[in-house]
């Protein structure tokens, strides 16, 4: 049973609040505030329930941050079918991003509403007692904690305001809390999550123990605490239920949930979408961004050819590395050994991100929207592999990290690595770029490990290990938020 399934456009009214991130002056004006009267609501165990599965549905939304942070690095470029398809794509790609960008704006919005809709709960966490609710608001917690992390990666300072909601006028007043208090936010959230959910979720797609320890503590990894972040990984490679999985299905359909998926978003392909609304569709709407332009052939279904791996990243992969193939599809070898044929796109590289391509299924409507692939927002490949990061960068035990890393390597059919210290450290860089090339990380690593100016063209030192927040946001404070420095 997938959780963001359920009745979610039912709930889709009640639980989107009135705020002001996203709206523009006009709407404001001619729109009366619109909020939920809370007496009649939190009255029993459904009503917290249906808020909860308002909130993971805005997981599905953030298919966005996971192409931008591919885009954005040196993996992929925008791709596309010309220069102005998308155009906050190809800014983004070419670090030419403004606060005008619809994409980012997108970010800002949606990450946002997760927030919103988690402290709908929170605010009203004492209002009804029944049987499972602090797992409910653990899970509530979590769930904030992956919203605010995000829009701390991509924004830095962000306004927060602990267990309420967000409320017109709140932009004027509320200030961008420092990062570090940020942190501190979702590092609660998360220890609270870690307490009271067991490794088992009741329902698959839940937040558990597992995914809350793996959060907390890339967390700590991401602020370079590395003696909190070892201990936390090292906790859970120990004691929680995780392996690492056939890397051939394991972004398949059969791939999903499997035993080394800490935490996925969950999609479907069983409702329609359209692009008035592609934050209404219930599919992977990033998937069919990145399929093959005009495809006809086995396997795959056709898509719009964003983000396309780079020559580099492809070789990056030796000959004996079985994940290059499963993971960054050559198209002119496939369509030599399968008669397939299809039309290159715009900066067409010859590459795609096979992880998430569309494969052939009996999705609803439009195909490219409604792909029913999850994405696998943490894998126990990238638990061992940050927890051998903050072994090594920590100078805790680069033997236990080597375990760590040699572990993912044996799967990938590479033999083991016996260096140390500044070597290992950069052992893991290019491990952990193998393995999680085209799922959204790499851009942030570059930018957390210092390493972005030299890898990234046109990144500028000082502006763009963040991005800008929306004009608008920035406008509707009247001057209580500034912007990223250089934007």
């Amino acid at each position: 049973m997938k959780i963001n399934s359920i009745t979610i456009k039912s709930l889709f009214l009640l639980l989107l609040l009135a705020i002001s991130f996203g709206c523009s002056e006009e709407y404001l004006e001619k729109t009366e505030e619109y909020n939920i009267d809370s007496e009649n609501y939190f009255n029993s165990e459904e009503d917290y329930y249906n808020a909860l599965i308002g909130a993971y549905d805005v997981l599905q939304s953030t298919y966005v941050n996971v192409m931008l942070g591919e885009i954005a690095s040196d993996n992929t470029l925008s791709g596309g079918e010309s220069a102005t398809d998308v155009i906050g794509f190809q800014q983004v790609d070419e670090m030419t991003h403004t606060p005008v960008n619809d994409n980012l704006d997108d970010i800002w919005d949606w990450n946002f509403a997760g927030v919103q809709r988690a402290n709908y709960i929170l605010e009203f966490k004492d209002k009804t007692d029944f049987e499972g609710r602090d797992m409910i608001i653990a899970e509530a917690r979590f769930l904030r904690a992956y919203f605010t992390f995000e829009l701390v990666k991509w924004f830095g300072p962000i306004p927060i305001k602990g267990d309420e909601r967000f409320v017109l006028g709140d932009e004027n007043s509320v200030p961008r809390a420092p990062v570090d208090e940020v942190y501190t936010q979702i590092e609660n959230d998360l220890l609270f999550a870690i307490e009271k959910l067991g490794y088992t979720a009741p329902q698959t797609g839940r937040a558990t123990k597992g995914a809350a320890q793996a959060l907390l503590g890339k967390a700590y990894l991401y602020q370079n605490e590395f003696d909190k972040a070892a201990p936390v990984f090292t906790n859970l490679i120990e004691n929680g239920p995780y392996a690492l999985s056939d890397f051939a299905t394991l972004f398949e359909q059969e791939g999903e949930n499997n035993i080394e998926s800490v935490f996925e978003v969950q999609y479907t392909g069983e409702e329609g979408a359209g692009f008035d609304c592609l934050q209404c569709s219930e599919g992977n709407v990033a998937v069919g961004f990145q399929g093959i332009r005009n495809y006809s052939g086995p396997l795959f279904e056709p898509g719009f050819s964003f983000n396309v791996p780079v020559q580099e990243a492809y070789d990056m992969f030796s000959e004996d590395d079985i994940r290059r193939d499963y993971s960054i599809l050559d198209i002119e070898a496939w369509a030599e050994e399968t008669g397939a044929t299809y039309a290159e796109g715009y900066k067409h590289t010859g590459y795609f991100n096979r992880k998430y391509l569309p494969r052939k299924n009996d999705n609803a409507g439009d195909a490219n929207l409604t792909q029913p692939n999850n994405y696998r927002a943490i894998r126990y490949a990238d638990v061992l592999l940050m927890a051998a990061e903050a072994l090594n960068r920590g100078r805790i035990s680069d033997e236990r990290a080597r375990i760590y890393l040699n572990e993912v390597r044996e799967r990938a059919g590479l033999d083991p690595v016996e260096v140390s210290e500044n070597n290992l450290t950069e052992a893991i860089y290019d491990e952990r770029r193998r393995e999680l090339v085209g799922e959204g990380h790499r851009f942030f690593d570059l930018v957390r490990t210092e390493r972005a100016a030299q890898n990234i063209e046109g990144f500028t030192t000082g502006k763009n290990e963040l991005f800008p927040v929306p004009l608008e946001e920035i406008e509707f404070s009247e001057g209580n938020w500034q912007q990223n420095p250089g934007y």
